[in-house]
């Protein structure tokens, strides 16, 4: 068990999770396509995080067009390069699954002044 522990601890990003849910971020994830690697952003709104540890996962969400795209993305993952936070969100829960019922203005999340906490 401590053999996993520290082989998982290796592979954990430093500084990873400069973000938190409500936040609107981009998230460059490298592509792999035959031979060639590139850089792919998705841009939206952060909804959920899930597990702790290497398994830590976070949800992002945006609107493609009128459609609601959701992506789940490793947080420790070798693929995810850097994730940068656009806005600083201000919620009052820890998941954001009812912006998936939500459209337009509706579906925004208020602004977190700066140099404040937020309730």
């Amino acid at each position: 068990m401590d053999l996993i522990k520290a082989i998982e601890q290796e592979q954990m990003k430093q500084d990873a999770e400069n973000f938190h849910i409500g936040d609107t971020v981009k998230v460059y994830f490298k592509i792999v396509e035959g031979a060639t690697e590139r850089i792919q952003v998705f841009e939206g709104i952060v909804i959920a995080k899930n597990n702790t540890g290497i398994r830590r996962t976070f949800v992002v969400r945006k609107n493609s067009y009128g459609v609601g795209v959701e992506r789940i993305f490793p947080l420790h993952s070798p693929r995810v390069e850097k994730v940068e936070v656009l806005r600083r969100g201000r919620v009052r829960r820890a998941k954001l699954y009812y912006l998936r019922g939500r459209v337009g203005k509706a579906a925004k999340v208020p602004e977190q002044i700066r140099g404040h906490k937020g309730i």
